[in-house]
This record gives structure tokens, sequence and C-alpha cells, in this order.
């Protein structure tokens, strides 16, 4: 038996990778399972700087955290082996964890490719826009029928044709419509088309992150997340309770093991 090993990946920011990566770990520590974190965006450093916030309440749950930093060598081939020795390191220390949790940046790296090969769920957050879906494929043309695969959607291909070499489990690989805007609009509908398409053509499972709310960028300065209001004597909002029921539908649609 090994760490369920679960990846939040997209190479743009700005989707919310980090705030959905905290609250998948705070859900599943309160489940009762040991979880570990790794991030590898450590420069940028969101998910770190969210759990260094968090330590300083000492009644919430923490996982063991771990950073993996680029390496500065300026040789390509002695820099890629340094970067995969820290990253195997990170991953041997949290090996008596039952779920580990990556954090990527949101470009294209060496450490983040290595971490999407260790994926047996990927989470790719993606805005509500067309500009923001380039990551996932390019139109020709602005033509919906002349779509290829973008650079991200081949890298995660070719790490599940690595996984299949070593004969591991496919990548379950889910794209969720994350920061929604309450409003509906006919921009809206038409990326929900086109995802429904692709999720078919690409081979990624649809699925429904958070909507956009004020709350996400408050609680990051106290580093609790919806599931710690109540700890912490917050009465909840309507809103609040949405929210959190939109995290238990996600847990619930990961379809993770032991949950």
């Amino acid at each position: 038996m090994r760490p369920y090993v679960i990846v939040f990946g997209n190479e743009k920011g700005g989707t919310g990778k980090s705030t959905v990566a905290l609250h998948v770990t705070v859900c599943l520590l309160y489940e009762g399972m040991k979880v570990g974190t790794i991030d590898i965006d450590a420069r940028q450093g969101t998910l770190t700087r969210y759990l260094e916030q968090r330590q300083h309440n000492a009644s919430l749950p923490m996982p063991i955290h771990k950073a993996v930093f680029k390496s500065e060598n300026d040789n390509r081939v002695q820099a890629q082996q340094e970067e995969k020795n820290k990253f195997e390191e990170a991953m041997q220390q949290l090996s008596d964890r039952d779920f580990i949790i990556i954090d990527t940046p949101g470009n294209d790296t060496y450490l983040s490719q290595l971490a999407h090969s260790y994926a047996d769920t990927l989470i790719t957050p993606l805005n509500e826009s067309f500009v923001d879906m380039d990551v996932l494929v390019r139109v020709t043309g602005g033509d919906m029928r002349t779509m290829r695969p973008s650079v991200y959607a081949e890298m995660v291909w070719n790490q599940r044709k690595n996984r299949a070499i070593r004969r591991q489990k496919p990548i379950d690989w889910i794209v969720i419509r994350n920061r929604i805007t309450t409003l509906y609009n006919k921009n809206r509908k038409d990326i929900g088309v086109v995802l429904e398409a692709l999720s078919k053509r690409i081979g990624f499972r649809l699925g429904t992150g958070f909507c956009e709310r004020v709350i996400f960028k408050e609680l990051f300065v106290s580093g609790m997340t919806l599931l710690d209001l109540e700890r912490a004597n917050v009465q909840l909002s309507l809103s609040h309770v949405a929210a959190r029921q939109e995290l238990r539908d996600l847990i619930n649609f990961m379809h993770l093991p032991g949950m």
C-alpha cells in the first residue's frame, strides 16, 4: 500500500489551485485521514504560506508539509537530478500518509511534470473563460470545430503513458470549473458546451469547484478553511453553508479511496 496522490495542476495562475488543495486537505484531515502536503510552487509558496498561518491556531488539524524548491544549478541535467532527488525524498518522508496533496506552479517546470507522473487523481481548476480554456485546447481561427490539445494537455497525456509503461493505474484527470460567477451569461453556456465535448475528446471528467466568494480571500489571512469556522465560533452565513456543500460535492465527485 502507498499513499494516494492528488495533484493540483494547471499551467495558468489564478485558478484557485492552492485554495482548493487546502480545502481538500483539511476535509481529509477531519475525516480522520493522515495527510501530507508538498508545495513544489515553493517560490510562490501560496500553500506553504497558508499552512504557516494555520499553525498559529493549535486547535486546527495540520498535515505534514514539505516545500520543494527549484534547483539553482545552471546545468540542466544536474538541476533536474537535484530536483528529482528532493521530490522523491519528500515523497519518501510522507510514505506513511493515507493521502499526499501536491500543489504545482502555474507554469511548465520539470518538477511539475515529475509531480504529474505520480498523480492518482489530477485536479485542474479552470476559470470560466476561453482565455483560461486555452490551457486545455488550442482553437484555430475562431472555429470551435478546429481544435487541438494544448501543450499542457499533451503533457498530461505523456504522463499517462509513462504510468502505463510502469503498469500503474491511469491518472483520473478531473477538470473543475472554479471561481464560478453566479450570473448566467452566454459565454458561460458556450464554455460549458465546449468543455463537455473536450472531456470526451481529451479524456477528463468535468466537475465543479467553488463559486467566486470573498470569504476565501478572508480565510487566507487566518489559515482557516470553511470547515474550521464552527470550531473558531464563527456564525455561518448562507454563503458559508453553500460553499461547504460545494466542497462536499467535489469530494464525492473525486471518488477517493476510503471516503
